[in-house]
């Protein structure tokens, strides 16, 4: 039996023993979702299986639950949805929700937070994350607030919507950190004009 098929009996084994990674609330500063560490969950392996032919000596590597993300972006790039084993993350452009340098809701905008709202109800999730982020144009101090405050809007419609004392909301403005396109290009910095909502998936 070859190094590489030993490899892949390991690696099947560990995806099919592992069950669902389990969320925990970290104490200190949360960062932007997509950024925390990867979960892992070692699995037990008999190493005299004699499926496991290794060689004299010779260990299994740690195993490692891979987290399998699904991204999904409407065809204009002004929404985006990401799905991980644990949690759940809308991307919405700022252009969609305000004006030009301010953090004044729209119409339209309220309608899209919305339907976040009843799918952050479909997962039954109480501890929901805003973040809000801009390009690298103009100060760095100005994006931070300009951040701060759309992040801040965005949580006041889901508190309207969703108007549920048990949920715990986490509402902070990055600024230009944590671009996720190139600001070199006005493609990318559009992108990089966003709120984030998070929330944990259903069970986690």
């Amino acid at each position: 039996m070859t190094h590489t098929r030993l490899l892949l009996i390991g690696t099947l084994a560990t995806l099919l023993a592992a069950g669902p990674a389990v969320a925990r609330a970290d104490d200190g500063p949360s960062v932007p979702p997509g950024t925390e560490a990867s979960a892992s969950a070692p699995v037990e392996l008999d190493p005299n299986d004699p499926d496991l032919k290794l060689p004299d000596g010779a260990t299994l590597a740690e195993p490692k639950v891979l987290d399998i993300k699904s991204v999904v972006e409407d065809q204009s790039g002004d929404e985006r949805r990401e799905d991980t084993n644990t949690n759940v993350t809308f991307a919405l452009q700022a252009e969609v929700l305000f004006g030009k340098d301010s953090a004044r809701i729209s119409g339209q905008a309220r309608a899209r937070i919305s339907v976040i709202a009843n799918e952050i109800k479909t997962q039954n999730a109480t501890r929901i994350r805003v973040f809000g982020f801009t390009d690298n144009l103009g100060s760095s101090a100005h994006g931070d607030v300009l951040s701060r405050k759309r992040a801040n809007a965005v949580h006041g419609i889901l508190e309207q919507e969703l108007s549920d004392a048990d949920i715990t909301y986490e509402v902070r403005g990055y600024g230009e950190d944590y671009p996720i396109a190139d600001n070199s290009t006005e493609e990318g910095r559009k992108k990089n004009r966003r709120v984030e909502i998070s929330f944990p998936r259903g069970g986690n």
